[in-house]
């Protein structure tokens, strides 16, 4: 597989290595130095009513090098691991930096991972410290006989324990105590071990919460920070006058990815992880980018679709003005001038319709962008008709995250776009996309084997399967290991038919698509818990379990109508011709959801194959979906009443 890198990719990498910091903490003091005024982050008050704080870059440095001296006075050595159990607050970043400053490694860990879990990961990764949200998160680890000896410190964010007989654990107040004193007699000490750090030192491990077997811990360099942050800024989509929603899970690859783009172009970060609160949040602070994950844009969607009934004269004028926006998407997209007649429609449009929608995104959002799973692309020409530039990145925790991203003006619908600068992509014989370049990871943490299988002459094999278009433009198609085979010997890409389902069933949570050696392809879906309730409240049904609700006859009927208007978007051996809705949630404890919230599709198979059986069964009871025949409507889903 050898092949040549290009003498333009060399150059573009040889200048963003020459412009990038020597490592993420020099990355850090360096947007200090060039902004100490500027507002870095805002972050909640945990209040309500809520209240906002925000702190500039000095203030930031200034709290960052106090908690790195307090770690070094408590011998914290070169590249060691600090295991950081947290969701997304002020407090990650800072501790984040922290280690970093004073020379060590951040191993990320998801509050919501189970003790076993949580054990492997700090075993393998041999963590020294842990910094824990709270006292459940200390409690994880207390009581492990390995763990005892290995964890020399623990570091509770929120302290909220009732046992404090634990003598390695301190809080974060102690811990700031103990960095000032360290930093009055040692006022060089964090410089100087700054500066010694060395652009091939490990920065990160973080483990792939995978959807089959134990995680697997990447080694992410400084480099490859230092790399994506200058690459990022290269490619002139995120501008130091932006506001980011920081909201992802920073024990993610992308959450954390957003905060090296961050530190290197200048933008403000507004940094809380509470998806519950997350459009309130946004209405609140007017962000002007918005990442996230694609169940996010599509709950966006369902709302606004569900918003108005199928009569009256908002549904109408709602159902009106989205069809206006896409006749006008193709020229806007080209940066064609409407015509005369289109224009004034598409004014008023968006006046009464487009605007209210983005004021309920703050009102200031300029660029979203999708990630972690394959964005549906009538969820993205949807919002593009609203006027909302929504646009698709594709990454790896192997590639410290943004690989490629289509850029807004040269977006192309579908498309994960192009490579960022100096990074090398291409496909191998049998469609897999492979990535090469600075920000591919060391290996994974101890598994030799598992490296040579993945890496080959520079090259990552994704896993996933891709298609390169004559203007370079990548489009995924699917997950590698996920294609299904039918009985007629039809392939079939589930994430395909899985984002047309999701785009088209605005209460759906999850679809899981099944179809390995049957007939047709099948789906288990999973109802959203909060719309779901509240159409049972509205049909009297308040006093109703979420699993009796899932299983009333309304809601059956609701469902195949948005499938069948699902299934004339796919191919005739694609179209899902049966379902079932699971009269529960797939959980994390019982391991049907990896802690990033994908579905671990062969547990899930298993803990429901008598269901499974019984709906491919000669015998079923469960109904087989005919195709509709309706004039396809790029809208039709806004004449849709409320479930039923």
């Amino acid at each position: 597989m050898p092949r040549k890198t290009s003498t333009h990719i060399i150059a573009q990498r040889e200048a963003l290595i020459k412009q990038s910091a020597n490592n993420y903490a020099d990355m850090f003091r360096r947007r200090v130095a060039a902004t100490p005024d500027k507002v870095a982050f805002t972050y909640p008050s945990y209040k309500e009513p809520e209240e906002w704080n925000s702190i500039t870059w000095e203030q930031t440095k200034a709290d960052v090098d106090v908690l790195a001296a307090g770690l070094l006075s408590l011998g914290l050595q070169w590249e060691e691991r600090v295991g950081l159990a947290s969701s997304t607050r002020m407090d990650w970043v800072l501790m984040d930096l922290a280690i970093a400053c004073a020379g060590a490694a951040t191993t990320t860990i998801y509050p919501t991972t189970r003790a076993d879990d949580e054990s492997y990961i700090l075993e393998n990764s041999n963590c020294a410290f842990l910094v824990a949200e709270d006292a459940l998160q200390v409690a994880k680890v207390q009581g492990n006989k390995k763990l005892d000896k290995q964890l020399r410190r623990i570091i509770v964010i929120d302290d909220d324990r009732e046992d404090s007989s634990d003598p390695r654990v301190l809080n974060m107040t102690q811990l700031r105590q103990l960095g000032r004193v360290y930093l009055a007699e040692h006022p060089t000490l964090v410089d100087e071990t700054i500066a010694a750090i060395t652009p091939d030192m490990l920065s990160t491990l973080i483990y792939t919460s995978g959807t089959t077997g134990r995680p697997k811990g990447v080694e992410l360099l400084h480099s490859c920070w230092t790399y994506e942050g200058v690459a990022v800024k290269a490619f002139d989509i995120v501008f130091p006058e932006d506001s980011l929603y920081l909201w992802l899970p920073l024990a993610h690859v992308f959450g954390r990815d957003l905060v090296s783009a961050q530190i290197e172009v200048g933008f403000e970060a507004i940094v809380d992880g509470r998806v519950n609160r997350l459009m309130q949040g946004v209405g609140e602070t007017r962000p002007t980018v918005l990442v996230g994950v694609p169940r996010i844009f599509e709950k966006v969607r369902a709302a606004v679709i569900t918003m108005y009934p199928k009569t009256g004269i908002k549904g109408r004028m709602s159902h009106w003005a989205f069809a206006i926006g896409a006749r006008s998407r193709p020229y806007r997209v080209a940066g064609k001038k409407m015509p005369p007649y289109l224009a004034a429609r598409f004014k008023v449009a968006d006046t009464l319709v487009f605007s209210k929608l983005r004021e309920k995104l703050g009102g200031r959002m300029r660029l979203m962008v999708s990630g972690s799973a394959k964005l549906s692309q009538q969820v993205q020409e949807w919002l593009y008709s609203a006027g909302l530039v929504l646009v698709e990145g594709f990454g790896l925790t192997e590639t410290s995250a943004i690989a490629t991203i289509n850029h807004p003006s040269k977006l192309k619908f579908g498309s994960i776009g192009h490579p960022l600068d100096g990074i090398e992509a291409m496909t191998a014989d049998d469609g897999e996309l492979l990535i090469r370049g600075p920000i591919v990871m060391r290996g994974y943490h101890g598994m030799p084997e598992e490296n040579e299988k993945t890496l080959t002459d520079g090259w990552l094999h994704t896993g996933d399967i891709a298609e390169i278009d004559e203007d370079g433009d990548i489009f995924i198609t699917d997950r590698k290991k996920d294609l299904m085979k039918t009985s007629n010997g039809k392939y079939i890409a589930p994430q395909v038919v899985e984002n047309v389902i999701m785009a088209n069933t605005p209460y759906a949570a999850q679809a899981v698509v099944l179809g390995e050696g049957q007939k047709h392809a099948a789906a288990l879906i999973v109802m959203d818990i909060d719309a779901l309730e509240s159409w049972g409240r509205h049909h009297g049904l308040r006093n109703a379990s979420y699993a009796e609700l899932t299983q009333r006859p309304e809601i059956y009927a609701s469902v195949t109508r948005f499938i069948q208007r699902a299934n004339r978007r796919l191919e005739h051996w694609e179209r899902v011709r049966k379902f079932v809705i699971l009269d529960r949630e797939l959980s994390l404890e019982q391991d049907e959801l990896t802690p990033s919230l994908k579905v671990r599709r062969s547990v899930v198979m298993n803990h429901f194959a008598p269901l499974i059986k019984q709906m491919y069964a000669d015998d079923s009871q469960v109904p087989f979906i005919d195709d509709v025949d309706e004039d396809d409507d790029d809208v039709a889903a806004l004449a849709e009443p409320a479930m039923a």
